[in-house]
């Protein structure tokens, strides 16, 4: 399996559930619902996408095995590893230990892996060899292929015409308004949250106040802004 990577970098997660942790993104090239190039995007079936998939850039690059890929995002964490927590004790630096290794939380290692569409290349292999290098694997996914069972984290994002294949996981996140693809459709499937996210662009304000409009009505869904934008992190 030869993997087409669009680029890998670290930063925090910006929407959903896991808002605000840091992790690698890693953002296969290629989707099935878009080719990502503009002049096909109204025959598209997702026709809102925001992201640029398309090849290799200079943080991405064609990997020929799972462990060259997985070495390649393990390098680019930049929390602390857990083995450096405790290196030091308060004692020996001096006072109260603030800022030392010691009182660092250094969390789990997170790779979220993203696109396009990552299912169509992240396997089991891939996910295996993540473990092995002490990574939480999560998958942001538009749900039309069955998700590895053997992934820590599965954000499914529908998409209006769509097929839709995985129907559970841990959290839904639905683009918000898109026609003939109303949050009732899938309020009733297997996933821990349930978010609404406004579709930006032109009526970015508009989506918004009809989410949250949506989510008062509806408290079983929560809303999901993209924070990462309004904080202007990657």
């Amino acid at each position: 399996m030869i993997y087409t990577v669009k680029e890998i970098f670290y930063t925090l997660q910006g929407e959903g559930a896991q808002t605000g942790r840091a992790a690698v993104f890693c953002r296969f090239s290629g989707c099935n619902l878009w080719s990502g190039r503009e002049e096909d995007r109204s025959r598209a079936v997702c026709q809102f996408c925001d992201t640029d998939f398309v090849g290799t850039g200079p943080d991405g690059g064609r990997f020929s095995s799972a462990s060259e890929l997985a070495d390649a995002i393990d390098r680019c964490w930049g929390g602390v590893s857990p083995s450096a927590a405790g290196a030091s004790s308060p004692s020996e630096n001096g006072g109260s230990g603030f800022g030392t290794a010691r009182t660092r939380r250094p969390g789990k290692k997170y790779v979220v892996c993203t696109g396009g569409e990552p299912l169509l290349q992240l396997d089991e292999e891939l996910i295996d060899a993540l473990h092995e290098r002490g990574f939480e694997v999560a998958v942001e996914t538009n749900g039309t292929r069955p998700a590895p069972g053997s992934l820590d984290w599965v954000c499914v994002s529908p998409k209006a015409g769509a097929p839709f294949v995985q129907t559970s996981g841990s959290e839904l996140k639905l683009v918000y308004p898109q026609e003939n693809a109303p949050p009732e459709t899938f309020a009733r499937l297997d996933f821990k949250h349930f978010f609404l996210q406004p579709m930006d662009g032109p009526h970015v304000a508009v989506n918004t106040e009809r989410a949250i409009e949506y989510c008062l009505r509806n408290p079983g869904w929560r809303l999901s802004i993209q924070t990462h934008k309004l904080v202007g992190i990657r």
